[in-house]
């Protein structure tokens, strides 16, 4: 078990080691570093795979004030820092993606590339956003009772038994973190009229069957980034794609790794 103090915050993190290329994977939304453990298996000891745990999740020990995904994107960049890590390759997933790019837009040399799975550049549709801040109002209050945390769960993973896996992490979290987090998610910035000063090589892989982020979106991100090299489609994966079909994206994703 690992940490680093980033900012204000104790970041906990895994790193694999090795002399294969540095690739940095970032979690989705409410979920934590173990959600790449099925990529950490099939890329490591050829490459060397850091998995850490953003703001609000996981181990990692929060100060529980607002932040941004800016703040994440140099939590990530920091991270390379404490490791001494010059330029790496940056994955992430959902929220994961969002920072991801936003660390490519601040400090554009040290990101040789980009993985970005089930994510997009822009804001959270507005007519869902109701519905999420009264997810979160609910959370808060009262915890991730069982309607809610099922709801949920069948948005990000629809898998049974690994939303029940990750529905017990949820009830170890604090819960207020879901205010500082959640006000992160719902509120971000829509960077897609910067996405094209994004010029290092990316893939982005995305669920056909995502209902939170729609393929669209995917597309539309891909087309944008000059360095995209295609749109892997997960025939069938839900929005935590990389969890629920890691054999679909694993090869395609060893392979982008290996033409760097």
């Amino acid at each position: 078990m690992a940490f680093a103090d980033i900012d204000g915050q104790r970041i906990r993190f895994e790193d694999s080691g090795g002399p294969g290329w540095p690739v940095v994977l970032s979690h989705g939304f409410l979920m934590d570093h173990e959600m790449f453990d099925p990529q950490v298996a099939a890329l490591a000891p050829e490459f060397r795979v850091i998995t850490w745990d953003e703001r609000g999740f996981g181990e990692t020990e929060f100060d529980g004030q607002p932040f941004t995904y800016w703040d994440s994107a140099r939590d990530c960049l920091g991270l390379l820092d404490h490791l001494g890590i010059e330029r790496a390759v940056l994955g992430g997933m959902s929220q994961g993606g969002f920072l991801s790019l936003r660390a490519a837009l601040l400090d554009p040399e040290r990101v040789r590339a980009l993985v970005l799975i089930d994510t997009q550049s822009g804001t959270e549709d507005p007519e869902r956003l109701p519905g999420y801040r009264q997810m979160q109002q609910t959370w808060l209050q009262v915890g991730p009772v069982d309607q809610l945390a099922d709801a949920i769960a069948n948005l990000i993973i629809g898998d049974p038994e690994l939303n029940q896996i990750w529905i017990a992490k949820w009830r170890q979290l604090p819960r207020e973190n879901f205010k500082a987090a959640g006000d992160c998610l719902f509120d971000r910035d829509d960077i897609t009229d910067r996405v094209g000063e994004i010029t290092c090589p990316a893939i982005v892989f995305h669920g056909t069957a995502d209902v939170s982020i729609e393929i669209e979106k995917a597309e539309q991100l891909c087309a944008a980034l000059p360095g995209c090299t295609g749109l892997v489609r997960i025939e069938g994966a839900p929005h935590a794609s990389n969890l629920t079909h890691p054999e679909q994206v694993n090869g395609p994703l060893r392979e982008f790794l290996r033409s760097l």
